[in-house]
């Protein structure tokens, strides 16, 4: 395995409940068979976020305690990397795993990751949400616009940093100026108390929101169930994914629908499980990215894609980087994106990536 550091600069500062951060570090993984006992080369990309995932130096760690030994061993992608408490690392050797076993079988990743989770076969094309940050009703309004005349059909609200009656004016503006038709759904990044997301669902439902992500803390489980139970606003969990699993989440009742970020997950493979768990528990998956570079991008793309009839997805985030490891081969066009035919993530499109 020969695993290389990188660091890449956001286009602008992103705050996160750990402070702000200002560029992207992680880790490109390659399995080459001349080395490694896998069928063909593979590249994968672990790329830690805290708060999410383990450190870049835990991530560091874990795979230069994987790296110490011989080859990988075999094709089972949790004997590449340390799976409990190293989801970044994990995903790093899992992506080069399952991206070499693609290759190898002249098939694009999401075939692969279909067929392993007992799914159809995989879409061509995934539908993407735009995501309008937090401004002015006006401002919001226009940003939602602008983004439907790209040719989105979901439009994601930032909301929790105003007070509520502002962001009921500012959603209210967002449906006037999108229509009836676009799906339009709120974020609240766990900003609220439960009495202010029982009034916040209540206001939205009127205004026909599909969903409120995160509405209260990540660890209130009990909480989220009870506005599922009271709301006729579906509720999405995120940031509580980080916190707990999804077969707790599910045991809980607090979701209608589970945000998917493989990365966090600990791999492709495991996102997509995760989706098959879901749906049998009669809860929607969507995926998206903790800010990703493009080899584990375009490896959520694949994700994505291999979950039967999914929702629009939240894997516009390309553009949060102000440099990437290579050229995206999956770009967004019209709210949606190509999976890429392959094999493998994307064939030969990130073979010089270093």
């Amino acid at each position: 395995m020969k695993v290389t550091e990188f660091s890449l600069p956001l286009a602008r500062p992103l705050e996160t409940a750990r402070g702000e951060i200002t560029e992207r570090e992680g880790f490109v993984v390659r399995l080459d068979p001349e080395t490694d006992d896998v069928p063909a080369r593979g590249v994968g990309e672990a790329t830690p976020l805290p708060g999410w995932t383990e450190s870049l130096s835990a991530c560091r760690a874990a795979l230069e305690e994987r790296n110490s030994g011989t080859a990988v061993a075999g094709a089972n992608p949790n004997s590449a990397i340390p799976a409990s408490d190293a989801p970044a690392a994990r995903h790093g050797g899992a992506l080069a795993l399952l991206d070499a076993t693609a290759r190898a079988d002249g098939v694009p990743l999401s075939t692969t990751l279909a067929s392993e989770a007992g799914f159809p076969e995989p879409a061509e094309t995934v539908p993407v949400n735009a995501t309008v940050g937090d401004d002015a009703a006006t401002a919001t309004a226009e940003a939602a616009r602008s983004a439907v005349e790209s040719g989105y059909r979901t439009v994601k609200v930032k909301v929790g940093a105003r007070a509520l009656e502002a962001d009921v004016e500012r959603l209210r503006a967002v449906r006037d100026a999108v229509g009836e038709s676009v799906r339009v759904r709120a974020d609240a990044n766990g900003a609220w108390g439960r009495e202010t997301a029982r009034r916040a669902l209540s206001e939205f439902e009127a205004l026909d929101v599909a969903y409120v992500e995160q509405p209260l803390a990540a660890d209130d489980l009990a909480g989220h169930a009870t506005l599922r139970a009271e709301s006729g606003v579906d509720v999405a969990l995120d940031e509580t994914l980080a916190e707990v699993d999804v077969e707790t989440v599910l045991d809980a009742d607090a979701a209608d629908v589970l945000v998917l970020k493989p990365m966090a997950l600990g791999g492709p493979d495991r996102a997509v499980a995760a989706a098959r768990t879901a749906r049998e528990a009669g809860v929607e998956p969507v995926v998206t990215t903790t800010i990703d570079a493009v080899v584990a991008r375009t490896a959520a793309v694949h994700v994505a894609a291999a979950i039967p009839d999914v929702r629009a997805c939240g894997l516009a985030t390309g553009d949060v980087l102000a440099s990437d490891l290579a050229p995206d081969p999956a770009p967004i066009e019209e709210g949606s994106i190509d999976v890429p035919e392959g094999p493998g993530i994307a064939g030969a499109a990130f073979d010089d990536v270093r």
